[in-house]
């Protein structure tokens, strides 16, 4: 199979797997992520993807998937099945994230998420001038299309890591492709966030 250029975050997320590793994405889409660390890194990869044209593309790209509710898949899993579990761009569309999260770093040895952030300066000037929700960057779709996402920034997932007693081992921040430095500014300049959880 030829290379598939990916998306910034998942760049970053690639960067963060070791070879070998046992990995879990969650809420995987096509397999697009899955699909390269094995052809790159070698890792023993499986998907959790609930739609079902996604999962059929999973099927296409050779990727080991299952279709259903992250909610409910998760519960089938043993404490340290994996060494990495992935959650990336579908945490502001979940009901209970904070199960999600806890349950990420219980069946794997550590969790890797990123999300669109909300916090960026032309979110908030563009809610400010037009008084409608904005897309977040990256992030095209309308808020009243289904799977509907409740907008989520940096200091948002900050603030709920802390709460839930959950240590942040590493944050890369984005804007487009570029890494941007982690300052008091970050959430007004990152147009997309990973964090490494543990």
């Amino acid at each position: 199979m030829s290379p598939v250029a990916l998306r910034a975050d998942l760049q970053a997320i690639a960067d963060l797997i070791q070879p070998g590793e046992k990995v879990l994405d969650l809420g995987c889409g096509d397999g697009s992520l899955l699909r390269h660390l094995i052809e790159t890194k070698q890792i023993v990869g499986r998907g959790v993807e609930i739609a079902e044209a996604k999962v059929l593309a999973c099927v296409r790209n050779g990727v080991t998937v299952r279709q259903g509710d992250l909610h409910e898949e998760l519960r089938d899993y043993s404490d340290g099945s994996f060494d990495t579990v992935i959650l990336s761009y579908t945490l502001p569309y979940l009901n209970d994230p904070a199960f999600i999260v806890s349950n990420m770093l219980r069946v794997g040895q550590r969790a890797v998420v990123s999300f669109p952030n909300w916090g960026h300066w032309r979110c908030r000037v563009s809610l400010l001038l037009t008084g409608c929700m904005p897309a977040a960057p990256g992030d095209p779709q309308p808020w009243n299309e289904a799977p509907r996402a409740r907008g989520l920034t940096i200091a948002d997932f900050t603030t709920f890591c802390a709460a839930q007693g959950v240590r942040i081992a590493t944050a890369t921040y984005l804007q487009g492709t570029r890494r941007v430095p982690d300052r008091f500014d970050t959430n007004l300049r990152a147009t997309w966030a990973v964090f490494e959880l543990k």
